[in-house]
């Protein structure tokens, strides 16, 4: 390999922010690594997203007890990435909640996965000896559930394919706030590898549809006040289209996936450059972009050797 994937040489520590988005609702966020969320219900807590390790699940676990001693009783999993699932055995919660679609995901590829996020970003997987094995549910829904903590009512839903084809958001009606996974970001680059772009617009449109005040998305800064979650909405929208359109293009008339790979930078770059991620998953994205412009449209597993392979096609 020419060089090392961006995310291998980043090791810097992030910045930890906790912020309340609503009443009982929190957001943990670090600089563009992945987010986690929080629902404090009249008995109990939700946890949204699991972190890659349980020794950063413990992380989420502090700042919680520094505003409740309830117990953790739910995790909700919006999609089956390792990142997000394998730090789950921490929070000791009685249901691991996932869409139907994700678990089988996690079946059919769930440990490629693993090994190919492990390869490609070691820093968030610290703590990783710790990790009993994949991460699978207790309870799986299909199109939409409801869980109630006390009075406080949660409806976790697929709303359309975006990041990935499991994705869920998760809304709470009393606040008007919604946790949105992968599907939203904010000052961070979209990771598009296992993602649907032609239906990504569309399920941004269901989103803004609820109208939210607040969104604790996949990446970044938590989004506060309706303009705010305007504004990511549009710059996650023009992200990923200025991703998908140049690749379509060196598609259509058989270009190569450097092609594709060189027309993605000079459309994304001026734009996007400074945004977290960004370089580690230009790669994937560009790769994704031009399978389903070709007409593929149920992603190809990742796994630690395709990722190389790719990487090498780009080095030309």
């Amino acid at each position: 390999m020419a060089k090392a994937f961006a995310s291998q040489g980043d090791m810097g520590e992030k910045q930890v922010s906790f912020t309340e988005i609503g009443s009982g609702l929190w957001a943990y966020t670090a600089e563009g690594d992945p987010n986690s969320g929080v629902i404090i219900g009249d008995d109990s807590v939700m946890i949204i997203e699991a972190q890659a390790t349980p020794r950063l699940a413990n992380k989420v676990i502090e700042k919680v007890r520094e505003v409740t001693d309830k117990p953790i009783s739910h995790v909700v999993l919006t999609h089956y990435h390792a990142v997000r699932v394998l730090g789950a055995s921490a929070y000791g919660a009685q249901q691991i909640i996932m869409s139907d679609k994700a678990r089988s995901m996690v079946v059919e590829r769930g440990q490629e996965d693993w090994d190919s996020e492990f390869q490609r970003f070691p820093r968030l997987f610290e703590g990783y000896e710790s990790i009993p094995g994949l991460t699978w549910p207790t309870t799986t829904f299909t199109d939409s559930m409801t869980v109630y903590l006390g009075n406080r009512k949660i409806v976790i839903k697929q709303i359309g394919r975006a990041h990935t084809a499991g994705d869920s958001i998760i809304w709470v009606p009393d606040e008007q706030v919604m946790f949105s996974g992968d599907i939203v970001e904010y000052h961070s680059a979209c990771y598009c590898g296992d993602g649907h772009f032609n239906d990504w617009g569309g399920t941004l449109d269901n989103i803004k549809a609820y109208n939210p005040k607040s969104i604790a998305p996949g990446r970044g800064d938590a989004l506060v006040g309706t303009e705010m979650v305007e504004a990511a909405l549009e710059s996650t929208r023009d992200f990923v289209d200025s991703t998908y359109k140049p690749a379509a293009q060196v598609a259509a008339r058989g270009g190569s996936l450097k092609d594709a790979w060189d027309a993605v930078r000079d459309a994304c770059d001026p734009k996007f450059s400074d945004f977290a991620i960004y370089e580690h998953c230009l790669p994937f994205n560009v790769a994704r972009a031009y399978d389903e412009a070709r007409g593929i449209d149920t992603p190809r597993i990742w796994t630690a050797q395709r990722d190389l392979e790719m990487w090498e096609a780009l080095q030309g």
